[in-house]
């Protein structure tokens, strides 16, 4: 998963700031890298790339002195390709027509057969990130201006992909046709906004004027916004209902959707659906807070916030290695033991992906005095590899894909387990369920099916 934020003046002010002020919002989408990138006035793409959290890849007070009015920035943990620099985005060239950068949401499920067929016409690649087959794409299209060439270039992808696409005097924000990732549109003031999610529209102090639709594509300049579409008609739509059960930010709108509001039904049908009649309710923070909230406002069982958090602490289930992840555990949580010491433990967690941090936690609690631990989960069992922008590509990593739910009960210590039905999920979403994407927890993956990595263009 990753953020993707850009900024535009139609006034010619300098955006680079607000550009990482958008990032800095962003940070929950992203930890392992951050970068941002411009046109200069001589026509030449400029970048600023860094590893490790925004603060620390970029430098707020030298950016707020460079003179760029049109901007974009991306966050990263990795999906497809390495942790390394050569995969920091925004990735940027100056071909035959014209200076181009591009910040990318998601995963281009075809993209090795992309790649395979640009590589045997000569492309010789510099990153080993999906995103470098749409600005080879791009280049293998020389008697196209860069719009007519970016346009037929997402026509041949499939997949995830929110884009930020910088080039000369305009910027170009993409959404795939499929709508798996959020994009949104902003302004404030002389500036339009493009962002991953809306809470960082309300940091630059943006109104949100509206979500990009599937498919659409647009253009902004000095002249305004005007929309495009990618020539192609999906049977249906996929938003990925990963964003609303973890990834997005709480304070997020996403189809029209309030992500607090989401996660709270989400709490409240999990304690109709799995109810337990232990002492207290508390949660995983904190992407389980909200959901713990609704489960015990339903359940009328007290909720004490009894784990805290350390807020220096990253995402676990984003942290890029399995052992910095078990590590992450026992660094980022911490229980509060004259809470729990004697007391059955309703904890409300989003999600068991491999299953390391509700081992640990569970340990942890067990430690701590607790003397039940009823572990209840806002989503469904993920039991499937999710090929469009989150780190689970294999079934063998998955902990309810190796185990059913009473052998994951006992392997990760606890006294009894619980999830959300997939009906529960959608009814909670409030959207229909032919335009929600629950491939990680029902196997049901895109038109052409599982295995998209092997298609060619």
């Amino acid at each position: 998963m990753c953020g993707v934020f850009g900024a535009f003046s139609t006034a010619g002010n300098p955006v680079l700031e607000e550009v990482y002020l958008g990032l800095y919002a962003l940070q929950h989408r992203g930890q392992e890298s951050a970068g941002v990138a411009w046109i200069d006035k001589s026509d030449q793409i400029r970048t600023i790339k860094g590893q490790g959290l925004v603060h620390l890849a970029l430098n707020q007070a030298e950016l707020a002195t460079i003179d760029a009015s049109s901007a974009i920035g991306h966050v990263r943990y990795s999906t497809a390709g390495g942790s390394g620099l050569a995969n920091v985005q925004p990735l940027a060239a100056n071909y035959c027509r014209g200076p181009v950068a591009i910040a990318h949401n998601g995963n281009i499920s075809n993209a090795s057969g992309v790649r395979r067929y640009l590589e045997n016409r000569g492309a010789i690649f510099q990153s080993t990130t999906d995103t470098e087959v749409i600005l080879h794409l791009m280049a293998h299209q020389p008697h196209k201006t860069e719009l007519d060439a970016l346009v037929d270039s997402l026509r041949k992808l499939k997949g995830a992909f929110s884009l930020a696409v910088a080039l000369k005097d305009r910027l170009v924000a993409a959404r795939d046709p499929w709508g798996f990732r959020p994009l949104a549109l902003g302004k404030r003031d002389d500036v339009y906004y493009i962002s991953s999610e809306s809470c960082a529209l309300d940091l630059v102090g943006a109104d949100m004027i509206r979500e990009l639709e599937p498919g659409e594509i647009l253009v902004i300049d000095d002249e305004g916004v005007r929309s495009l579409r990618i020539p192609v008609e999906p049977r249906r739509k996929y938003l990925c209902s990963f964003e609303f059960v973890y990834f997005a930010r709480p304070d997020s709108l996403i189809s029209g959707r309030s992500v607090y509001e989401v996660r709270k039904n989400l709490g409240k049908m999990l304690a109709k659906g799995a109810p337990c009649n232990g002492d207290c309710v508390t949660c995983m923070p904190d992407s389980g807070t909200v959901a713990a909230m609704g489960y015990a406002e339903e359940s009328g069982i007290p909720y004490e916030k009894a784990i805290v958090r350390n807020r220096y602490s990253g995402r676990t289930f984003i942290e890029p290695t399995q052992r910095v992840r078990e590590l992450g555990v026992r660094k980022k949580l911490n229980p509060i033991r004259e809470l729990i010491r004697g007391k059955s433990l309703t904890v409300v967690d989003d999600s068991i992906v491999r299953g390391t941090t509700s081992r640990r936690m569970v340990e942890l609690l067990r430690e701590y005095g607790a003397s039940e631990v009823h572990m209840r989960i806002s989503s469904p069992p993920v039991k499937f590899p999710c090929y469009y922008g989150i780190d689970t590509p294999t079934r063998e990593e998955l902990a309810a894909a190796r185990a059913n739910e009473t052998a994951l009960c006992a392997e990760i210590g606890a006294t009894s387990l619980g999830y959300l039905t997939g009906d529960d999920l959608i009814q909670a979403i409030g959207l229909p369920e032919w335009e929600v994407c629950t491939a990680c927890f029902s196997g049901n993956y895109m038109e052409d099916g599982e295995r998209h990595e092997e298609l060619d263009i």
